[in-house]
């Protein structure tokens, strides 16, 4: 755990490490509802599951601002990121190039964030989202490239009208967020291509 004011590692070998992370999360976002293991390379700081710790030391730096819940922004988490990533911290989860929720938390909207523009699509938010687990919720049928067919993901610990929003996201493609659900030490991708199609 990380204590007053003490920060801990990164990685001990970032570009091995990172390249690994980094291959992972591709991985995880090229064949969508199948979780990747990102790897315990550090010890993440309170508040942030040890996959988006890793996922965010990865692709964040100091040209990509980050949005994060005030108890995160304000603690261990946020200090945690401004040292080893440079990153920005805002408070606008619209200006936000990865951002980080708490899935069972009613805000903020996955419409919150930003979900680029028709010349530059490729410029809105990554969300990572915190769940309470990759299987044992709510179960969900997914279509779309990467997917061979359909593919059922159940992951727990989201709000209510969770996949809805997912749904309203995806009909602005090719515009729209991507979302990576994140536990442990795992990651689950789910591109804005991908598309809900059932649930039970």
């Amino acid at each position: 755990m990380q204590d007053g004011n003490q920060i801990h590692a990164g990685f001990s070998d970032p570009v091995f490490q990172s390249q690994g992370a980094f291959r992972a999360l591709l991985a995880a976002l090229s064949e969508p509802g199948l979780a990747r293991d990102l790897g315990d390379a550090i010890e993440a700081p309170t508040g942030l599951e040890p996959a988006t710790a890793v996922a965010l030391l990865t692709l964040a730096d100091y040209e990509t601002p980050i949005w994060l819940p005030v108890a995160l922004r304000d603690g261990p988490a946020g200090a945690w990121l401004r040292f080893h990533c440079g990153a920005a911290l805002v408070e606008e989860p619209s200006r936000a190039a990865f951002a980080v929720i708490d899935g069972a938390a009613s805000e903020p909207k996955l419409a919150s964030f930003n979900a680029g523009d028709d010349q530059f699509p490729d410029r809105s938010t990554t969300v990572l989202v915190q769940c309470g687990g990759l299987e044992g919720g709510e179960a969900v049928t997914l279509e779309g490239p990467g997917i061979a067919g359909h593919r059922t993901i159940a992951p727990a610990g989201l709000r209510p009208g969770f996949w809805a929003e997912v749904e309203g996201n995806a009909t602005l493609y090719p515009l729209g967020i991507d979302l990576l659900l994140v536990h442990g030490t795992q990651a689950l991708g789910l591109p804005r291509s991908t598309q809900i199609v059932g649930a039970r």
